[in-house]
């Protein structure tokens, strides 16, 4: 779980593969790439998470931080779903690092939020993050042309689907 201490670190990554990640994150304000833009961001996670709308993770390597892997906008009823999002700093890409984070991520949804759906989006170009959810068993289920505004242009991503065996069929929730 995402902590306020957090913040200088991730700050830290986060401005300094700002201009690697361009292509891929939405334009920020200057502030969000600070710790104190970091701490705003992390008290609205929490504030978020206390309400049961997110689970906002971090990714730790040998006791540092080095990445945010998130489960958003969960929507409970006749859903029981939510939206993964994840990024590992560059120093530590390629080390199996997202792969784990997706993982974990299953796990806590199934087993902690009782989801019966994960999704994800990716950019058309984005292999790795595709391979990585193929791995994990999502499956792509559309394209969305236009559908992500970054680095000054309009981008297509590949919607991906990964059902669970939570939810309120079967762990006996209401689906209220």
């Amino acid at each position: 779980m995402i902590d306020p201490s957090d913040g200088p670190v991730l700050a830290e990554s986060l401005s300094r593969d700002r201009q690697t990640y361009a292509r891929w994150l939405p334009a920020r304000p200057e502030e969000f790439y600070t710790p104190d833009g970091q701490a705003e961001a992390i008290a609205s996670l929490l504030e978020s998470h206390g309400k049961g709308h997110t689970w906002p993770g971090v990714v730790v390597s040998d006791g540092t931080v080095i990445g945010q892997v998130t489960i958003s906008s969960i929507l409970r009823g006749p859903f029981q779903k939510g939206f993964l999002g994840y990024w590992i700093s560059s120093r530590h890409q390629g080390l199996g690092h997202t792969s784990r984070a997706v993982g974990l991520a299953l796990r806590i949804a199934e087993n902690e939020l009782n989801l019966h759906r994960l999704e994800a989006h990716t950019q058309l170009e984005n292999l790795a993050s595709q391979a990585i959810l193929r791995k994990h068993g999502f499956r792509s289920w559309g394209i969305a042309h236009e559908h992500f505004y970054a680095d000054g242009a309009w981008h297509d991503e590949v919607f991906w689907e990964r059902r669970l065996s939570g939810g309120p069929a079967a762990q006996g929730v209401s689906s209220q």
